[in-house]
């Protein structure tokens, strides 16, 4: 590592407070879900019940759990906090990964540009209505409170997902209590084809299903990451998944079929007022306007940290990867914060196809990477590894494939032209940064050698070209006995 890059000075070394399971799995459930709001407009996009049920009953298994899983295998193949940006490196190279790592760094601001705007019309909802200029500076103070929040220290940000995973699903328990004597099943079956629309429904489903890998960048603040990080993945997956259902249920059940085209973001808060009464409408919007307080924590940390590990790879400048003396990356949150400010002053639905396609390009080299990677070095270490043949892994990401394409498919012109020019800047950025390493006037850490990243002809190359990159990335101390005996060409330079 080149001096001054990474971290602070060494009389004030930072505080760094490992993440445990539990706070794992609220920051994944934050990461994806937060809760079922969000979820009411598939059932105006479906046309009635019977679709958004079936939807999160068997795309979960086809696009979520393969994501998870493959986030599982890879994070603890490599905890480390560069991710899905290591991943792509190892079997694509440092072009591709950086390429990749912008356009999701992109998607995922996009993402928690929505978080601060939402808390506020939850509490427009609930009568406490701000007027314009007003408003956007509530938005301003909001997202810094929270910022500042995320330097604290991801350790604080963990235990407040905690509590606020536990207050965001309370009123649900509540609810679904109340609905179980007005459930009718036979309303699950209601359908209404005329008034489906594809591109809403599935734009619905993919952003209420996305953003698994994003815990990746986490997995170098993780405690024990190779044990860890499996358990909270797949501790996760069944709470987001209960989460959407058993609301969904109970409300669709418990309310007339005639209702599906009221069902629009916020719809949750008026099931509670007519399945129980004002006080539960009032809880189940308090719910909503902190769970979007919690998803923006989330959001924030993988995009800090991932800026994180982008620059301790030497794909970004020095100045990403310094801490703070609570172990936060200070720039890199910065950065992160003024993209959400910048954005925030988008359209909900704008913003929802744009960081679709955008998440969409960066998981189909995800998924591209994990086959590579299994068909390339197969012997790679992995702690947790799906119990699948290379084949059978292959097979495995046909159908979350086939969904992005789906989606992708879907998309308005506009989302074509604005992820192109998106694409565009990050390989303007690319090269621009290539071109300030050979300069000296900007201050990168070691970068992985080039030719530890791409493959060559021979397996046994690619094997090694595989361990470089992950020795590159852990350092000699955290690569367990079983690796050691792996021959590699390259360390990190100190």
């Amino acid at each position: 590592m080149t001096g001054g890059g990474g971290g602070i000075d060494a009389e004030s070394p930072p505080r760094r407070r490992p993440l445990t399971v539990l706070p794992l799995i609220a920051l994944i459930f934050y990461d994806v879900s937060g809760g079922p709001f969000g979820i009411e407009d598939s059932v105006r996009a479906g046309g009635g019940a019977l679709l958004p049920l079936l939807g999160f009953l068997i795309l979960p298994v086809l696009w979520s759990l393969p994501e998870a899983l493959i986030t599982a295998e890879l994070a603890s193949a490599f905890p480390t906090n560069a991710g899905y940006v290591a991943w792509v490196s190892a079997a694509f190279g440092p072009t591709a990964a950086f390429l990749v790592g912008f356009t999701k760094w992109a998607s995922g601001t996009l993402d928690n540009a929505l978080y601060p705007v939402l808390f506020l019309d939850y509490l427009r909802s609930g009568g406490l209505a701000l007027p314009g200029p007003l408003r956007s500076l509530a938005v301003l103070a909001l997202t810094a409170a929270l910022t500042y929040l995320n330097y604290r220290g991801l350790h604080l940000v963990g235990l407040s997902a905690l509590f606020l995973t536990a207050f965001s699903l309370s009123p649900f328990v509540a609810l679904t209590a109340l609905a179980i004597p007005k459930i009718r099943p036979s309303r699950w079956l209601a359908v209404n084809p005329k008034a489906i629309d594809p591109r809403g429904y599935f734009n619905s489903m993919f952003w209420n299903l996305n953003y698994w890998d994003k815990a990746s960048t986490l997995a170098g603040e993780v405690d024990e990451p190779r044990k860890t990080f499996p358990k909270a993945v797949f501790g996760a997956v069944g709470l987001v998944v209960g989460a959407y259902l058993i609301p969904l249920l109970a409300g669709t059940g418990a309310l007339p079929s005639e209702t599906s085209a009221e069902w629009t973001d916020g719809f949750f808060s008026e099931v509670g007022q007519r399945i129980g009464g004002p006080w539960l409408r009032v809880w189940i919007q308090a719910a909503a306007a902190m769970s979007n307080m919690g998803l923006f924590e989330a959001e924030m940390s993988s995009d800090s940290f991932q800026l994180l590990g982008m620059a301790e790879m030497g794909m970004i400048p020095a100045i990403f990867a310094r801490r703070s003396r609570h172990g936060t990356p200070t720039y890199s949150i910065l950065c992160s914060a003024a993209g959400v400010v910048v954005l925030s002053f988008m359209s909900f639905q704008e913003i929802i196809e744009f960081l679709n396609f955008l998440y969409g390009l960066g998981m189909l080299a995800v998924f591209a990477a994990f086959v590579k990677l299994r068909f390339k070095d197969p012997d790679l270490p992995r702690p947790y590894r799906i119990p699948l043949g290379s084949k059978g892994a292959a097979a495995m990401c046909v159908p979350p494939v086939a969904l992005i394409a789906t989606v992708m498919c879907l998309a308005t012109a506009r989302t074509f032209v604005v992820s192109g020019a998106v694409a565009a800047a990050g390989v303007a950025m690319y090269f621009g940064l290539e071109h300030l390493k050979t300069t000296g006037w900007v201050e990168f850490l070691a970068p992985v050698p080039s030719d530890s990243f791409h493959g060559s002809s021979s397996s046994a190359d690619d094997d090694n070209d595989v361990e470089d990159v992950r020795a590159v990335l852990l350092g000699a101390d955290n690569v367990p006995a079983a690796e050691e005996e792996v021959p590699t060409t390259t360390s990190k330079a100190e």
